[in-house]
């Protein structure tokens, strides 16, 4: 059995981590559709309310942080949502106009036929979603994982991630042994030796790394498309005020992000603060892959690469039926964004 992690590391990864983005926690069920972490509404001038589906240190955080709340023409009602797949559940019942996630829970929620639309596109880096093993593990290529154990997110980004890697190197998804774990539990099975390996994204994967309980075998770049989206609804999408709020929140939420690329260290705390990760952890994971977010259009590039992740997961079995996903985009707002083929920015040599 290899050693735990230090018991005052463990609420960093199992507490705060389990309510964090990328995203992307494509099982989960659990979600907590209350008010925003302010403990109510973002007040703004006028009576137009924006629904808006958010996770632990998301897209509130953030706004506040970059100043980008300060002047809204119309309120914000938060509900904060532990991933994508509940999220985008609650943009399917309108309950929430619009919401952010990562790659892969917008293909699920087609596959399932939910009414949703995906207006916004981002593009970062895949470098933090990793495949780990333990630091003193005998594989040292992704070839080697024939017949080993990992630890993997039913239809989370990690999920589509680990194929697309095991592909890479001439192996099939049968080829492993996969043992579908959401994070929490994935942690102890790759802290306590009952995996050889475990998928997963950032900050779980600067968090491991800091803790010096692993190593990264492979990641994501190039391998994955690195994409995270702004989800609404059809319904929302219909009313006219509502469809200016959510133009004018994408474009606060496009500033946000750049004042995150050269804001890294003031982000860091700020999101260190609000989800309870470890300053270092946050900053490691800004750098890495949080704050390498370039907004792009929703162009055919973003299509056909979310139609390959639709199309792998139905020969798979695990989506019911073909998806097309262009169906499930809208492109009204994609003004003078840049190409989907835009690469993402960088902070130099990675710490």
């Amino acid at each position: 059995m290899r050693r735990l992690l230090p018991l005052p590391a463990l609420p960093a990864l199992l507490t705060p981590l389990v309510l964090l983005l990328a995203a992307c926690s494509g099982s989960s069920t659990a979600s907590t559709s209350t008010a925003g972490a302010g403990g109510g509404d973002t007040d703004g001038k006028g009576s137009l309310t924006l629904n808006v589906g958010d996770q632990k240190g998301g897209s509130e955080a953030v706004l506040r942080a970059a100043g980008e709340l300060d002047d809204l023409k119309y309120k914000i009602r938060w509900s904060t949502f532990t991933s994508g797949p509940p999220l985008l559940e609650a943009v399917n019942a309108k309950a929430v106009d619009i919401g952010g996630v990562g790659n892969t829970p917008p293909v699920f929620a087609a596959g399932a036929g939910s009414k949703i639309k995906v207006v916004s596109a981002s593009h970062g880096t895949a470098k933090g979603d990793t495949i780990l093993v333990p630091t003193d593990s005998s594989l040292r290529t992704p070839s080697q994982l024939k017949g080993k154990s990992i630890a993997v997110a039913q239809g989370s980004s990690a999920h589509y991630q680990l194929v697309a890697s095991l592909k890479k190197v001439g192996l099939g998804f049968d080829d492993v042994k996969v043992k579908y774990l959401q994070p929490a539990d994935a942690l102890a099975a790759f802290t306590g030796g009952k995996v050889d390996a475990w998928a997963v994204w950032d900050p779980y994967t600067s968090q491991v790394l800091r803790a010096k309980q692993g190593r990264v075998l492979t990641d994501g770049d190039g391998v994955t498309n690195g994409l995270a989206f702004q989800v609404a609804s059809p319904t929302a999408l219909a009313d006219k005020k509502k469809s200016a709020a959510i133009k004018d929140f994408l474009g606060r939420l496009r500033r946000a992000q750049d004042w995150v690329y050269k804001h890294p260290e003031a982000w860091a705390k700020v999101w260190a603060k609000d989800t309870g990760l470890p300053y270092d952890v946050a900053l490691d994971a800004v750098k890495r892959t949080n704050g390498t977010r370039v907004t792009v259009a929703i162009d055919k590039g973003v299509i056909a690469s979310e139609q390959q992740i639709a199309d792998t997961f139905t020969q798979l079995k695990l989506i019911p039926r073909k998806v097309d996903f262009s169906e499930f985009v809208d492109t009204r707002f994609n003004g003078e964004l840049p190409a989907s083929t835009t690469a993402p920015r960088t902070y130099g040599k990675e710490s």
